[in-house]
């Protein structure tokens, strides 16, 4: 079960309270204080993991807490800190405040780690008070209260290649068989319910990843169809790959197909609309004459787009595909963090589950997250 979106709630632990103690021994009638500190509480850490990706062990445990701290004991000794909790969430996971809708962290990179609420400080006990004139004090501190938080976890999958286009016009057929990946194949539309990747290996060292997601209709952005729920998985790819059916059981104006997928990717960003494309002609073993087949490939000349014309029954057109889509990544820069922050502001009038954040690796390296560390 493919799960992209989950509400949890965190509460790092509480800290211990400081103790109220005096030393008494034989033959030391006034030892003086000695109660000791209490212990940290627990933190909550969220760190990615390539082991998940999905966030469906978060849809049926959303509340998760840190240990306590243990309270101070007598001969100034400390109470134990308490265990944090570590969260592993999938590589792409965007963190959110779900009550302000703030932006916490990407996970955007494999083993990051982010400190999401800090557990309470421990409270210190009556030996921290004793001064020259003030030797049996009886003060201690309570421990600090730790950090609760409402948090909104958002899965944007992770890919080089984002194929587009109407339903049903032969998407996942198409990455059973330039990639490893079996997605459900079927004769009716909105066969794809849920994102698909698969690894497409060109040669034997280059590889790149491809996301096929649900078909995309008219008013997608607005909701309709499936489009809102899956449209942000395509806003991390630098590549788009817009499929258009050719055959003799496909509409008969390919224009119109082409310009309802772009008006729907102009509707939801500015940017995605922008993003490099090329056309795939889908389907032309059943082209019949041909004419849709011309029309595609006069629409890519117009628009001065990459044209290829495939068929995932006979395998016919794959192999030029594969290495042309892996020439034109060759060539593209990785997203930056500037142009995830040009998105973030012009996705703005978008509810927060169509907010994008994408960071390089460059820029991931380079940034100093508040509160990032790693897990003790």
């Amino acid at each position: 079960m493919f799960v992209d979106e989950a509400i949890i709630t965190v509460k790092a632990g509480d800290g211990g309270n400081g103790c109220v103690a005096f030393r008494r021994e034989k033959f030391v009638p006034r030892g003086g204080p000695s109660g000791g500190d209490g212990g940290k509480g627990g933190d909550i850490i969220l760190q990615s993991s390539q082991q998940h990706n999905t966030l469906i062990h978060f849809r049926f445990n959303p509340e998760h807490k840190a240990g306590r701290g243990r309270h101070g004991e007598g001969s100034k000794r400390t109470g134990r800190d308490g265990e944090d909790s570590v969260l592993r969430v999938p590589v792409g996971c965007l963190v959110e405040d779900a009550e302000s809708g703030e932006k916490l962290f990407d996970f955007d990179q494999p083993d990051q780690t982010f400190l999401v609420a800090r557990g309470g400080r421990g409270g210190r006990g009556n030996a921290r008070f004793a001064t020259s004139t003030h030797r049996a004090p009886r003060e201690h501190e309570p421990g600090g209260e730790g950090e609760f938080r409402r948090l909104q976890l958002i899965l944007k999958l992770l890919a080089d290649v984002g194929l587009v286009g109407l339903p049903n016009i032969g998407k996942s057929s198409l990455l059973s068989r330039i990639s490893a990946a079996h997605p459900k194949i079927a004769d009716y539309p909105f066969t794809t319910l849920e994102p698909c990747l698969g690894v497409v290996r060109v040669g034997e060292e280059e590889s790149y990843v491809v996301a096929d997601i649900p078909g995309l209709i008219e008013g997608a952005h607005e909701g309709h169809g499936l489009g809102t729920r899956f449209l942000r998985h395509i806003e991390r790819t630098r590549l788009l790959a817009h499929l258009i059916d050719v055959s003799d059981l496909a509409s008969p104006d390919p224009e119109r197909d082409f310009e309802i997928i772009l008006s729907e990717l102009q509707s939801f960003s500015e940017d995605l609309a922008a993003r490099p494309m090329l056309l795939v002609a889908s389907r032309i073993d059943l082209a019949g004459d041909g004419k849709r087949l011309r029309a595609v490939e006069q629409l890519a000349a117009e628009r001065s787009l990459p044209f290829f014309a495939v068929s995932s029954a006979t395998g016919r057109g794959l192999e030029d595909l594969k290495t042309g889509m892996a020439r034109i990544l060759r060539e593209l820069p990785r997203a930056t963090r500037k142009a995830a922050e040009d998105i973030d502001s012009e996705l703005d009038t978008h509810p927060p589950s169509a907010r994008s954040a994408v960071w390089s690796e460059t820029d991931a390296a380079s940034a100093d997250p508040p509160d990032e560390r790693k897990p003790a």
